[in-house]
């Protein structure tokens, strides 16, 4: 992220050219006032989004006084669990390996009421250039299939045009998957081989960001198969000190078919020690 001075913001901002915005993010839905289920994509297991109301509709009709002169609100409680959940980051403290964090932070700063090294909060706001790497289209497929992973030469094949500060968009199409089966989507996940990650990594990029659940593939047990030397989140996050974004929504952007960079937009709430963060990703044309 401190690649993103003024002069490479101002520099990212100048790919817009339509002023067409386009959310990149899939909906928050709670458990708890809806069939969140079976309509939103997430990993199995993971405690999913819980959604209440504090004062609603129901309890004015019950009797409860509104508060003053006929005025009356209503409040929401939402608690989220972005991993593997919603549309989110990771900050620099999610994943590492050993006994330090990213920049040699000890891991033991990593405590139960957060991370007092490497939190989302320092992440801040990211305006930067973003290049969409639109791989089933490419390849002529809508999506990838599950145990398909991604080659840096594959990249290179859709573009090499990476500059440092630049947000790598990698649209594998596999939330696809959830409107024909969950099961078919918890099969597994398509995503960035490891030689993609380096040399990703290799360009100095602000943010690394996917439609899939962990930026590399999963199998069928919803983990990664690669080794430390080779897990994505590893050569990235832990290493590179690259942000991930993950379980974006890409399919609008893809209809737009950029054939060009454009502005990217994303903006963490600031979760003090937080592991990440929901966000919802804007890609203006």
């Amino acid at each position: 992220m401190n690649l993103l001075s003024g002069e490479v913001v101002l520099n990212a901002l100048a790919a817009a050219t339509t002023g067409q915005v386009i959310s990149l993010s899939m909906p928050i839905r709670g458990a708890t006032s809806s069939p969140a289920p079976t309509t939103i994509p997430h990993l199995r297991g993971r405690p999913l989004p819980q959604h209440f109301m504090s004062v609603d509709g129901g309890d004015y009709a019950a009797g409860v006084r509104p508060i003053g002169a006929g005025l009356r609100v209503a409040d929401d409680a939402l608690l989220v669990s972005p991993h593997g959940t919603t549309t989110h980051m990771d900050a620099l403290c999610h994943m590492w390996s050993g006994e330090s964090l990213y920049n040699g932070h000890p891991a033991s700063r990593v405590r139960s009421y957060g991370a007092t090294r490497c939190g989302i909060e320092t992440v801040g706001g990211v305006v930067a250039r973003g290049i969409l790497f639109d791989v089933p289209r490419h390849l002529g497929l809508t999506h990838l299939p599950a145990d398909f992973r991604i080659s840096a030469d594959l990249l290179k094949e859709i573009t090499d045009d990476l500059r440092p500060g630049d947000v790598a968009v990698i649209r594998t199409g596999w939330p696809l998957t959830w409107a024909r089966s969950p099961d078919e989507y918890w099969s597994g996940q398509p995503g960035l081989a490891a030689d993609a990650g380096r040399w990703l990594a290799e360009h100095d990029l602000a943010l690394v960001a996917s439609d899939n659940a962990a930026i590399g593939g999963l199998n069928p047990r919803q983990l990664a198969d690669e080794t430390l030397a080779d897990d994505l989140h590893l050569i990235l996050l832990w290493r590179h000190g690259i942000h991930l974004a993950e379980m974006l929504w890409l399919e609008d952007l893809a209809d737009a078919a950029p054939d060009h960079p454009f502005v990217f937009v994303a903006a963490p709430l600031r979760i003090e020690g937080g592991t990440g963060s929901p966000i919802n990703p804007l890609a203006i044309l």
